[in-house]
Order: C-alpha cells, then sequence, then structure tokens
C-alpha cells in the first residue's frame, strides 16, 4: 500500500508532527510505501534548518532528515506557507531578496499541486494536525 502523509503541526507546538514521524516508520517497516510527506500551515516548520530543540526533547528535523536519507523519502514543504512563515531555500530568499535560507537539507518546497498529485497517486492520505 502507498501512503501520502500532510503533517499540519509544528514540532515544538503540538504532538502531531511526531506521531506522523512515528505512523511513517511504522509504515515502511511493515513494507509499505510513502509516496510523500507534505508539510502544510504550521507544519512546515519541521523543514526548518534553524529549529534547535533542547537535549532532552526529540530531535524531529534530524529524524525527518534520516528517514528520507534511508528510504529517499520525498519531505515537501508547501511553498506559499513556507513564505509567509519565513522557511525558504536558497533560490527563494535569491528570488525575494532574502538575506539567507533555511530550508533544511533533505526538504524541498512545492505547490498545492503536489499534494494533489500525491492525493491521487496514494492509495492513502493520512493527515496529522496541529
Amino acid at each position: 500500500m502507498q501512503f501520502t502523509l500532510v503533517v499540519y503541526g509544528a514540532p515544538h507546538s503540538a504532538q502531531g508532527a511526531g506521531t506522523a514521524l512515528r505512523f511513517a516508520k511504522a509504515v515502511l517497516a511493515s513494507g509499505h510505501s510513502i509516496f510523500r510527506v507534505f508539510f502544510y500551515g504550521d507544519g512546515i516548520h519541521n523543514g526548518s534548518a534553524l529549529a534547535t530543540p533542547p537535549q532532552d526533547e526529540q530531535d524531529l528535523l534530524r529524524q525527518w532528515q534520516a528517514l528520507q536519507q534511508s528510504h529517499q523519502l520525498d519531505l515537501t514543504v508547501c511553498i506559499a506557507a513556507a513564505q509567509r512563515r519565513g522557511v525558504l531555500s536558497e533560490s527563494e530568499a535569491n528570488r525575494l531578496e532574502r538575506p539567507a535560507a533555511n530550508l533544511a537539507d533533505g526538504f524541498t518546497l512545492a505547490g498545492l499541486g503536489q499534494l494533489a498529485e500525491a492525493t491521487a497517486l496514494s492509495d492513502r492520505l493520512v493527515s496529522f494536525g496541529g
């Protein structure tokens, strides 16, 4: 079975992001596949390279990156939501004439069309709220 996950929750403010990560690991461990993980709304903060959780908390960014590397996951951040919240890729920072980029390695920016495509090509769409 092929899944697409949509993450609406920021890593520091709710359990949705952590639950999505645990679900993704379980899906992959069960032999299923993940077409795309789409971060939307405050969920885009999961893709910020500047997030630094305290040492006694989970580092969800590093865990998403490790999962992306080991399973070649498509971690997609909604570009409109990211721009509103100040999470930019190098090319977007240059285009918008901003002084720096902070989209973490392993994450890409894309529009809602990528979510529509993922929905059409997946067997299940599972959302994780904030």
